[in-house]
């Protein structure tokens, strides 16, 4: 795992999400035939990381809303091996990141401790224009570049959520879930989990901000 920062911001720790109600997801870039800008280098590059991994998406145009929110070289993905609800807008950078945390820890975890694929993945969104809870600083959602997620569905039919699995009597959902955690911190640029705050008790939040890497 890479080395971690220390001193962080305290705002980081009081929120990275703000209020999370299930449904947090703000304005979305619009499903348009108009033409699409031309791609930076950095994103050609992702785009073709994604393609080669055989990952589906659907690429959006480039959209800036109220407050400085924004959704710039932004995806949508369609199919990464795993279904997935309530997914929006993500910078590219972020959905790579997330369907290959799918396959390398997602679906190996599930595999060592249950024995089971997981069916599907919920979440709480990606984009959503708000500021992290507490300042005036725009949060990484408000980017399209940050994705929270509530749970997880097993082939045979068990349900495991961060808000009850994460202390759960049953030491196989504790495991899990903290194998989880410990791979996204190996990926993502910021990670938090119930450790991390009472704001985060119900979620992980996964983003690829320029303020990591940090793990909590």
């Amino acid at each position: 795992m890479r080395q971690l920062h220390i001193l962080l911001p305290v705002a980081l720790l009081l929120s990275a999400c703000g209020m999370i109600d299930g449904n947090t997801d703000g304005p979305q870039p619009s499903r348009t035939t108009e033409r699409l800008p031309a791609a930076t280098g950095e994103t050609r590059q992702c785009l073709a990381n994604l393609s080669s991994r055989g990952v589906e998406y659907r690429r959006l145009p480039d959209r800036n809303f109220a407050n400085g929110c924004r959704a710039i070289g932004a995806v949508q993905l369609v199919q990464v091996g795993t279904p997935t609800r309530n997914l929006g807008a993500m910078t590219c950078p972020l959905a790579d990141r997330y369907a290959r945390w799918t396959r390398e820890v997602l679906q190996p975890a599930a595999e060592r401790h249950f024995g089971e694929q997981v069916s599907l993945v919920e979440t709480f969104g990606t984009y959503g224009c708000r500021n992290i809870s507490g300042t005036g600083r725009l949060s990484e959602h408000g980017k399209a570049n940050a994705i929270d997620i509530s749970a997880f569905n097993l082939s045979g039919g068990r349900r495991i959520t961060v808000l009850n699995g994460w202390n759960n009597s049953d030491s196989r959902e504790r495991r899990f879930l903290r194998d989880l955690h410990r791979g996204a911190c190996e990926r993502f640029e910021i990670v938090l989990g119930p450790d991390a705050n009472a704001d985060h008790r119900n979620h992980f939040h996964f983003d690829m901000g320029s303020r990591g890497p940090y793990c909590r």
